[in-house]
């Protein structure tokens, strides 16, 4: 390809990244030039950064809320400020195709992309498109969607199911590693507890208020959030961190059930290492409700249980861990069946296609 010149955009959350960091590294080894737009503050930097070959670029975002707050007046004024640097960006690195992962920031580099005539592939994890992603397809020339019934919510003529793309290094974790790390061993279940990139305070305040008879049955992995490790509950067998990136396939390796938010990326990742999952989607009342319909679809197939957040107790917590303990070979059964496609190599094909176009 003559011009092999790449922009990534997406951030937010963690899950507005993943799929990025899976797939930037395979443009680089091919010889890419790559560039990746996010907002000055958000996680997406501290994942990209570190990134060999890719050059990160900060821009002003506003924020999509569904609530009131007088932020929401300044929102659209930094949402053209972003749009005119993501503009100046693109024309000055001339990329041949652009890719987004969604989140807010992604919304002004779409509009800069369109109006510089560069053509844009946006991928779609979720069961049904966020707001960022609905506003930003009108300026897409694809749209790449992970579950088959979310091209019900898309354009026909921009939709294609691609399936999960999981990070190949999550294969590869080592379980002396995942043991030594930790500092835990084989003569009990290991519980991976997730609530997102920044936590959960719902969930660890769950966890930790029963934390004690929880020990008795599990060994505890607590990813529990920025600023949110308490070392006054420190004990054998419950360990705690922020947030992981590098440890995470070791830590893997050694878990046997997981305890997550219900976000598209994770719990697909999840299926593929077949890691029997309690889901405590997010609540209508904090989100869109998108992660209660993954939650929903992926315990209708037999791959997890379901907590609802306004149900969640230490009671009603321990009970659902103690009944996916019990089911865990069931479950394991089920997702077994589950094929993953080669998601990962579809995107690249569309992409390197759109890029062709230009």
């Amino acid at each position: 390809m003559k011009d092999k010149q790449i922009i990534f955009t997406g951030g937010g959350t963690a899950g507005h990244v993943m799929v990025n960091l899976a797939i930037i590294p395979e443009f680089v080894k091919e010889g890419w030039t790559v560039d990746y737009i996010g907002s000055v503050n958000g996680i997406e930097k501290d994942l990209i950064e570190p990134l060999k070959g890719v050059t990160y670029h900060s821009i002003s975002t506003g924020k999509l809320r569904r609530y009131f707050s007088k932020e929401n007046f300044k929102d659209p004024f930094k949402v053209v400020k972003g749009t005119w640097q993501a503009h100046r960006i693109i024309g000055k690195k001339k990329p041949a195709v652009i890719f987004s992962k969604g989140g807010f920031v992604s919304v002004p580099v779409l509009v800069a992309a369109r109006l510089k005539g560069v053509p844009a592939v946006i991928h779609e994890s979720d069961y049904t498109p966020g707001l960022a992603n609905k506003l930003a397809i009108p300026f897409a020339k694809k749209v790449l969607a992970t579950f088959p019934e979310t091209l019900n919510y898309l354009p026909e003529d921009k939709a294609e199911w691609i399936g999960a793309v999981v990070r190949e290094e999550l294969y590869t974790g080592q379980r002396e590693k995942g043991f030594k790390l930790t500092g835990l061993n084989s003569t009990k279940n290991v519980l991976l507890i997730m609530g997102g990139s920044a936590g959960s305070q719902k969930i660890n305040q769950a966890i930790r208020a029963g934390l004690d008879q929880l020990l008795e049955e599990f060994q505890v992995i607590h990813i529990c959030g920025k600023d949110n490790v308490d070392e006054s509950y420190a004990q054998p067998g419950y360990v705690q961190y922020e947030y992981v990136q590098e440890e995470l396939k070791d830590i893997l390796a050694i878990t046997d059930l997981v305890c997550s938010r219900a976000g598209a990326n994770s719990i697909f990742e999840f299926l593929a290492l077949n890691k029997p999952m309690l889901l405590i989607p997010l609540s209508r009342n904090a989100s869109r409700g998108d992660q209660i319909v993954n939650a929903d679809s992926f315990k209708k197939q037999g791959y997890a249980k379901v907590l609802e957040e306004e149900q969640l107790t230490t009671e009603t917590l321990r009970k659902a861990l103690q009944q996916l303990k019990k089911d865990k070979l069931q479950i394991k059964d089920k997702m077994n069946q589950y094929r993953s496609s080669e998601a990962k190599e579809k995107v690249m094909e569309i992409i390197k296609q759109q890029a062709t176009k230009q």
